[in-house]
């Protein structure tokens, strides 16, 4: 019998240390006795091999993680709705984050949260550059037939969206919106698209009446802000808010809350400039989910318009309904960053860090508060800042239509609000009173709520 005896050296890439073994081989059987004498001679060192074991390059460090309503197929997972030998039944709702394999395969740029569907933008030169999954009654995320007239109303996976780029291959998609059955896709040299419900002349086209949004292939481009660049889209329920680089806001749709800030009550698909106090001021930032608009300048003032029935634009007017933007007198709160337009209650974030809400709602003040008519400050240690935390801050805000979510410095991701769906991702289904740490295993980058779902763009931890 023969025997062959060898002997390999590893080095650590962290420590540098150098672990010999040595292998003795015999008729197909081996065994390994680790060395206790590490090699000391540094040129010795440098001519071990170094093995590194670790992801493949293609395994990006982005991640997308959905989590809430799993019935309608916005989680774009179908394994969620089949029955396992683990699980008897299908999975209606997710109540943690599920980590999406589209984004493992895709190099996804943005995603956005609509009323029970999912909108996806992804970086590529040879295919679809916008993909869809979840509801699809009003064509919302293109149309995808099992054979001609019989369209799917719900698409389990993303799908890909047909848009009408001119030059695909040079043509970037740079930011995705959705609002209750429409969505915007802004391109960086194509304009705006949209398609989905346009009742209200929220798509940016004429209105038609009696149009059937079911199996319906328009995608339509967007006219009447050729001379200006838009920066940023915002989708309300069934209106639509445009962003400019100079800071100018624009809007379109339904207009019945004023919530199109117009100065008038009516539905007009035409996007037209807001009117009101943010006339001379620079707009950096927007939010709308409902019916109510905040927006916020780059000197740190608040302005807001739309529905105000329950207290939502309360700092600024009495009224329960505000066709124009107007000021909010909150300066005591120092310079405001950003802020979140649920459906019945706001919040705002100042340079500080502090997250203050009111409205009407789980506000975040406990089970019993569920009013209130002038921004009040969560305190701070809900956010994970304490004396062992001293530097942890809040620097993102975000809200759904009837919760509200916060980003900290330290990536991690605090909800609070109804929990319809399990849209908070708590790992239950009860409404949260106070902001609770979501278990998302990686670093939250930014969110998107929908009304009962939330997708989480994260980067994997190093």
């Amino acid at each position: 019998m023969v025997s062959r005896a060898f002997s390999v050296s590893f080095r650590c890439v962290k420590t540098n240390n150098v672990c010999p073994h040595s292998y003795n081989v015999t008729s197909g059987f081996h065994h390994a006795a680790t060395l206790f004498n590490p090699i000391q001679s540094p040129e010795e060192k440098q001519k071990i091999p170094i093995f590194k074991y670790g992801a493949k390059e293609q395994q990006r460090s982005k991640r997308i993680y959905l989590w809430g309503c799993a019935a309608t197929g916005a989680l774009g997972e179908p394994r969620y709705l089949k029955p396992t030998q683990k699980r008897a039944r299908a999975l209606l709702s997710l109540h943690k984050p599920g980590r999406l394999r589209f984004a493992e395969l895709n190099d996804v740029t943005d995603v956005a949260c609509g009323f029970g569907f999912t909108v996806f933008a992804v970086r590529s030169k040879n295919q679809a550059k916008v993909f869809g999954t979840g509801i699809n009654t009003s064509s919302q995320i293109g149309v995808h037939e099992v054979r001609k007239g019989h369209p799917f109303e719900f698409v389990l996976s993303p799908l890909p969206i047909a848009v009408p780029l001119l030059n695909p291959s040079e043509t970037k998609v740079l930011q995705v919106a959705c609002g209750r059955a429409h969505t915007l896709i802004l391109t960086d040299k194509e304009g705006i698209f949209s398609l989905g419900n346009n009742s209200f002349g929220q798509c940016g086209r004429p209105i038609v009446h009696k149009e059937d949004y079911r199996a319906n292939p328009t995608i339509h481009k967007v006219r009447g802000l050729d001379d200006v660049t838009i920066k940023k889209i915002v989708c309300g329920q069934d209106h639509t808010v445009f962003l400019t680089d100079e800071g100018k806001v624009y809007a379109c749709g339904w207009g019945a809350d004023g919530q199109t800030g117009l100065g008038h009550f009516e539905s007009r698909w035409q996007p037209g400039l807001v009117k009101g106090d943010i006339g001379n001021e620079r707009i950096v930032h927007l939010s709308s989910s409902g019916d109510c608009v905040l927006a916020v300048s780059d000197n740190g003032d608040v302005f807001g318009w739309g529905n105000s029935e329950y207290k939502q634009l309360a700092p600024a007017t009495d009224e329960q309904q505000i066709c124009y933007a107007r000021y909010f007198k909150i300066r005591e709160f120092g310079k405001i960053l950003q802020a979140a337009a649920a459906s019945t209650m706001c919040a705002i974030l100042n340079d500080r860090g502090h997250v203050f809400v009111w409205g009407y709602g789980v506000l975040g003040k406990g089970p019993i508060v569920e009013s209130i008519s002038y921004p009040d400050m969560l305190p701070e240690p809900l956010f994970g800042r304490n004396v062992f935390n001293t530097d942890v801050t809040v620097t993102d805000i975000n809200a759904g239509l009837n919760h509200f979510a916060a980003i900290t410095n330290k990536g991690d991701l605090y909800m609070w609000g109804k929990n319809s769906r399990s849209c908070l991702g708590l790992g239950h289904p009860k409404d949260q009173y106070f902001p609770f740490k979501v278990c998302v295993p990686a670093e939250v980058q930014r969110l998107s709520c929908g009304k009962d779902h939330t997708a989480a763009f994260c980067k994997a931890f190093v």
